[in-house]
């Protein structure tokens, strides 16, 4: 039988972790025994939908900077499991999971997630370029970009994008005439998330002069270690009036459908899966030309996009948003149109199978068994 440990990083409700249930779903309808394990819990949030979709999940005590405690806990976890597959996802595990995998014997599937590592990360990962039999990057841009960074060649590269449409998702209702304008963004409140540029694009707004052609609002939900100082810098540039913050969002699909527009204003990102549950409920975007977002997002037609950390660029494509909100409805279809096809559960099944089944040929792994 195949025996799949996947093992990541957190259980953050945010991320990579949320949609654990649905990969390992594939994996485990094509035959495969399966167990998660969890090398630090942090918040915690993805367990319970991990344990409610069948999963047996395994969750380590401790910190993210307790390396050696972290490998020793894993190894004694592999050693009771007996897998014949790792299944690693981020940086932490990865090195973990490579380095037990090379002293077990045990092959290593490693998913990419991000086009930004920092300068250490990437360079660990580069020495253990050649050790696992696939990489799989969550998008095509992380895909090239992994393949270009490790050269990796194309037998050990595949793409299984992170994300599968929902086809009764909540839905926007467009805006109409003497309502209030929702803007909104949902993700971690972390310098990646490029909240301090939304609120110095707003700020310049403010210094033009610009106004709205309606009243409007920015509501964003998540929680992170930079909310005061976000908090702060609204205050100090004027703006704190125009902007919530509304804490983790325990229903995200729910508050993105009372939204009419969304942003994304990253410095760098992966698949970006909030940006692309946005475009499924028919929401257009304003969202930074990083990760995969210019490749889903049609410039003009489903949203905007412009550079990382560029305030100008920024604050110009919201005034346009602002001055025409009823162009937003038909840019929100457009953006549901963009996803639907491109992301289907279908496809994301197939994508996953391909890798399965690519890992048979190779020899890896007996789907028979």
């Amino acid at each position: 039988m195949m025996k799949i440990a996947y093992i990541l990083d957190s259980a953050e409700g945010g991320g990579v972790a949320l949609p654990v249930p649905m990969v390992t779903r594939v994996l485990r309808n094509a035959g495969a025994q399966l167990e998660v394990f969890i090398l630090t819990k942090r918040d915690g949030r993805a367990i319970a939908p991990m344990l409610a979709d069948g999963l047996t999940v395994h969750v380590r005590e401790g910190s993210g900077r307790d390396h050696i405690a972290a490998y020793r806990w894993l190894e004694q976890q592999l050693a009771a499991y007996q897998p014949n597959l790792l299944w690693t996802s981020l940086t932490r595990s990865t090195a973990i999971g490579l380095s037990l995998g090379k002293r077990l014997g045990i092959p290593v599937v490693c998913w990419q997630h991000n086009a930004f590592l920092q300068p250490l990360r990437e360079l660990l990962l580069y020495f253990l370029r050649k050790r696992p039999v696939m990489w799989v990057g969550d998008s095509d841009m992380v895909s090239a970009e992994t393949a270009k960074r490790f050269k990796v060649p194309a037998e050990r590269l595949a793409c299984w994008p992170l994300f599968a449409v929902t086809p009764d998702a909540p839905q926007s209702i467009p805006w109409q005439a003497g309502q209030t304008l929702r803007l909104g963004s949902i993700g971690r409140l972390h310098m990646q998330k490029g909240y301090d540029i939304l609120i110095a694009a707003l700020a310049q707004l403010k210094q033009r002069g610009f106004v709205a052609a309606t009243p409007f609002e920015l509501v964003i939900a998540g929680d992170g270690r930079e909310q005061e100082n976000l908090l702060e810098a609204a205050k100090q540039a004027g703006v704190a009036d125009q902007i919530r913050f509304l804490g983790y969002a325990e229903h995200p699909r729910t508050f993105l459908s009372s939204l009419h527009l969304y942003l994304q204003p990253s410095r760098f990102e992966g698949f970006c899966i909030a940006m692309h549950e946005a475009m499924q409920a028919s929401l257009p975007v304003i969202a930074s030309r990083v990760g995969q977002m210019p490749y889903t997002i049609e410039a003009n037609s489903s949203g905007w996009l412009v550079p990382p950390n560029d305030v100008n660029a920024l604050a110009d494509a919201l005034a346009e948003a602002l001055s025409h909100p009823e162009r937003l409805s038909n840019m929100g279809q457009a953006a549901r149109a963009r996803v639907y096809p491109r992301y289907s559960a279908e496809a994301f099944q197939l994508a996953g199978e391909n890798i399965l089944a690519r890992l048979e040929k190779q020899g890896i792994i007996n789907l028979a068994k």
